[in-house]
C-alpha cells in the first residue's frame, strides 16, 4: 500500500520540465550598460514593441499591450496560467486562510511575486498600482464588483468564472499575455501526459477505481463532497477515472455532515482541508464513527492531499502534478 501523498520531492523532476517546457520566461528588459570596453561588442538593441492585442474578456473586449511582462493575478487559475506560460507575475492575491500562493510552485519563483491581498476581497489598488502592472487577470466570480477600480490601474481581463472551465480560461489568459504558441505547447504536453497516464492506469489494472474527492473548508458548515464540475473532477474525467455514484453528477459539489458520509465513500478517497483543521471539521470528522465506517477508510485507501494543489491549483501545471500523484497512489507510476 502506498504511503500518504507526500511526493513533492520525487515530483521535482516533473516540475522542472513543466516549468521550463513551455518557453523561456520573458524578463523585463534592464537598462543598457553604462559603458562598453574598447573592442567589446555593442549591446543588442531592445526588441521592437509588439502590437497591442484586443481580447474577448468575459465582460467585453479589452485592449492589452502586446508582449506584456508585468502582470498581476488575482486568483489561483490566473497564477497557474501565467506561470505555465513562462511569466512570473509581479503580484498575486492569495487565498484568505493561506500564508501565500500555492506552494507547488518553486519558492524561487514565488519569492518574485508580491502578495497584493486576499482572493475575493476588495483589491488593494494602491499596492497593485505600485507594481506598475501592464495587465491584471481575474474573474467575475471574485471581482465582478471591482473591475472598474482595477481598470483604473491597468487593462483588466476577466473570465466569467473559475474552476471547471479552466482550459477555456487558459486560452483567454494566453491571448491576453500574447503567448498563444506557448499555450499550444502546454495543451499538447497535457494531452500527451493524459494519454500516457491512461495507458499506465490500464496496465496497472487501476482504470476502474472510483475516486472520491472530499474537502473540509473553514467557515463552511458542511463537508464538501466534490462532483464533476470543478477542476479536479475535470482532470479525473480526462483520465477516464469513474466517480462514486453520488459524485457522478454535473454539479460543483454536494454538502454532507460527519454523520452522513456515505456520499464520500469510494475505492480511493482523497481529502484535503482549507483553514484550521480544528475549525474546518477535518479533525472531528476523521475521529467520527461515520468516517471509520467508510469502506475506503477501512481498506486504508483514504489519503490526505495538498489543498493548494488539488483544489486551488487550477491549470495545466497543477493538473500535471495532480496526475502524477494519482498514478503514484494507484500504483501506476
Amino acid at each position: 500500500m502506498p504511503p500518504p501523498l507526500s511526493r513533492r520531492a520525487a515530483l521535482a523532476g516533473l516540475g522542472a520540465v513543466l516549468l521550463t517546457g513551455c518557453g523561456p520566461e520573458v524578463l523585463p528588459a534592464g537598462p543598457p550598460p553604462s559603458g562598453t570596453a574598447a573592442g567589446s561588442p555593442q549591446p543588442s538593441p531592445s526588441p521592437s514593441p509588439r502590437p497591442d492585442v484586443t481580447v474577448a474578456s468575459a465582460d467585453g473586449p479589452v485592449t492589452v499591450p502586446g508582449g506584456v511582462r508585468r502582470v498581476v493575478v488575482l486568483d489561483t487559475a490566473e497564477l497557474d496560467s501565467a506561470m505555465t506560460l513562462g511569466i512570473t507575475p509581479v503580484g498575486a492575491a492569495k487565498a484568505p486562510l493561506d500564508a501565500g500562493p500555492p506552494a507547488y510552485w518553486p519558492a524561487s519563483r514565488l519569492a518574485e511575486v508580491a502578495v497584493v491581498g486576499d482572493i475575493g476581497a476588495a483589491p488593494d489598488t494602491a499596492a497593485i498600482a505600485a507594481l506598475r502592472p501592464q495587465l491584471i487577470l481575474t474573474n467575475l466570480a471574485r471581482d465582478a464588483d471591482h473591475t472598474g477600480a482595477l481598470r483604473a490601474v491597468a487593462p483588466t481581463v476577466v473570465t466569467r468564472t473559475t474552476g471547471a472551465p479552466w482550459k477555456e480560461d487558459f486560452q483567454l489568459h494566453a491571448a491576453a499575455l500574447d503567448r498563444r504558441e506557448q499555450a499550444a505547447a502546454a495543451v499538447a504536453a497535457y494531452g500527451r501526459h493524459v494519454d500516457q497516464a491512461r495507458a499506465a492506469l490500464a496496465s496497472a489494472g487501476a482504470a476502474g477505481q472510483r475516486i472520491s474527492l472530499v474537502r473540509f473548508v473553514e467557515g463552511s458548515p458542511a463537508v464538501r463532497v466534490y462532483a464533476r464540475q470543478n477542476f479536479p473532477g475535470s482532470v479525473l474525467s480526462d483520465l477516464g477515472l469513474p466517480r462514486p455514484d453520488a459524485q457522478n453528477a454535473d454539479r460543483f459539489d454536494l454538502g454532507t455532515t460527519p454523520d452522513q458520509l456515505a456520499a464520500a465513500d469510494g475505492d480511493l478517497l482523497l481529502y484535503a482541508g482549507y483553514g484550521d483543521p480544528g475549525r474546518n471539521g477535518l479533525t472531528a470528522t476523521l475521529a467520527s464513527p461515520g468516517w471509520h465506517a467508510l469502506g475506503a477508510v477501512r481498506a486504508h485507501r483514504a489519503f490526505p492531499v495538498d489543498d493548494q494543489l488539488w483544489f486551488q491549483g487550477i491549470g495545466y501545471t497543477g493538473a500535471h502534478f495532480l496526475i502524477a500523484e494519482l498514478l503514484y497512489v494507484l500504483g501506476a507510476d
